[in-house]
This record gives structure tokens, C-alpha cells and sequence, in this order.
């Protein structure tokens, strides 16, 4: 790095410490780009999940015998790269930042769990786009671990029935036409209307409703600030953004390696 880019990197990172120190209530929303540093590919991205494994939709999930097998076959084919991703220096600062009192919640479109396995309590995540880690019931909503069901589908092609309503399982992520969660959603709204600061970290802000909290914030009086490696579509909105790697500025800024 010449001397004049650690400079740069140097004011970007002090200008977003300051304001997250000026922040009473904050709120962090992430995207793709905070796990993308810990091993996950970008679903979206050219190479990314998605080019290989077109997603099912929930409809063809619902009617199909054979694509409910065909969304587990690809399910657990890239399980693996989920189950052994471990959280990054990103996702330590944002739950460093939560255990500080900084920030009252963090609204995320992963699927990872990786805020959770950081430290981030349950309770401060809002999971808009699900988790990919468990499945629940479609009837009843009962969660189920994935060990089991994966035993018994790669033995045979099984697949999971719930075990209290005997109704179809299906791993605990938003599918394409399966509607938005509407607890998640208004929480969401709830947490960006009460935040005097919207952290975006890592995310394109191109996949709606979701990327509508950062405008939202900003028209309700918020500070807002951008991380992501690339420009978004909302930086004209920002007070602050950061077109720099996610990690090494979060963890500079917050102070955690």
C-alpha cells in the first residue's frame, strides 16, 4: 500500500469510528459481503452458488415430490461450505459492537448464522432471508435439527416429514416465491425507524424489500453509512461510504482483530 492509499484507509476508518461513536441507537445491516471474507461465495456472483445450483422454487417445492428431493440433493450438496465457514473479523466487530451497547440489532440477509456463532445473542438478529443451519415445518413451524434428515436422505433419498404434524420439512430459509417473513419484517421496520444510525455493511442494496431499510432509515432521520467493497445504488443517500474490504476496516474502526 503507498503511503498516500494508507492515509486514505487511515481517514476512512477514523471517519466511521467517529460515527459510531456519535450514535446512540444503532443498527447494522448486512449482506453477502461480511461472509463472502469467512469462505461463503456470493450466492449471486458469477461462480457463486447459484451458477451451479439454480434454487428451487417454493411453489415446484410444494407440488413436487421429485424437487423436494432435487432442493435437498442441492442443499447438502453445498452444506458443507456453510457448516465449516467460521465467523470473520467482520462479523467479531459487529458483535463486539452489540456486546458494547452500540447496537440495539443487526438485520441481516444471510443464511449463515455466522452473527450468532460470533456472539451476537438470538434475539439481536433479524434474519430476513432465514437460516440455512436447521429446517422447520411448513405446518407447524417445528424446528429440526439437520443431522438427522441429512442421515436419512443420503442413505436413501428419504425426506423429512415433521415429527409433531407429520407435514412437509423444509430447510429454514426464504425461497424464491415463498413470502417474506412478516415477524422478521416488521422488526426490521421497527429497528430502522428507532436508530439514529444504519450501518450497511457488505450487502449491493439491490434485492428488495430488504434494501429498502437503508433509504428508509435515512428519510426518517438517520445517519447512514455504507461498507462494501463496490459501489451501491443507495451511496448518493449516505452520509459516509467505504468501498474498501469489509473486515480489516469494521475491525480497524470497532478496535478487534
Amino acid at each position: 500500500m503507498t503511503r498516500n492509499a494508507a492515509s486514505e484507509a487511515d481517514t476512512a476508518v477514523a471517519a466511521l469510528r467517529e460515527m459510531i461513536a456519535a450514535g446512540r441507537r444503532c443498527v447494522v445491516f448486512t449482506g453477502a459481503g461480511i461472509s463472502t471474507e469467512s469462505g461463503i461465495p456470493d450466492f449471486r456472483s458469477p461462480g457463486g452458488i447459484w451458477s451451479r445450483y439454480q434454487p428451487v422454487e417454493f411453489q415446484d417445492f410444494l407440488r413436487s415430490e421429485e424437487m423436494r428431493r432435487e432442493s435437498w440433493r442441492r442443499k447438502f450438496a453445498t452444506h458443507g461450505m456453510v457448516a465449516e465457514a467460521e465467523p470473520s473479523r467482520g462479523h467479531r466487530a459487529v458483535a463486539e459492537l452489540v456486546r458494547r451497547g452500540k447496537v440495539a440489532s443487526v438485520i441481516t440477509q444471510n443464511i449463515d448464522g455466522l452473527h450468532q456463532r460470533s456472539g451476537v445473542p438470538e434475539d439481536r438478529v433479524i434474519e430476513l432471508h432465514g437460516n440455512t443451519t436447521y429446517a422447520r415445518c411448513l405446518e407447524c413451524g417445528e424446528r429440526h435439527e439437520l443431522a438427522p434428515i441429512r442421515d436419512a436422505f443420503m442413505a436413501d433419498e428419504t425426506l423429512p416429514a415433521c415429527r409433531v404434524c407429520d407435514g412437509l420439512v423444509k430447510a429454514a430459509t426464504i425461497s424464491f416465491g415463498q413470502q417474506m417473513p412478516e415477524d422478521e419484517m416488521r422488526r426490521a421496520e421497527e429497528e430502522t425507524l428507532a436508530c439514529d444510525l444504519f450501518l450497511a455493511v457488505g450487502s449491493s442494496l439491490v434485492v428488495y424489500p430488504a434494501a429498502g431499510f437503508p433509504a428508509l432509515a435515512k428519510q426518517t432521520g438517520a445517519r447512514l453509512a455504507i461498507l462494501n467493497r463496490e459501489p451501491t445504488e443507495l451511496d448518493s443517500l449516505a452520509d459516509l461510504v467505504l468501498n474498501r474490504e469489509i473486515g480489516p476496516t469494521l475491525g480497524a474502526a470497532v478496535g478487534v482483530e
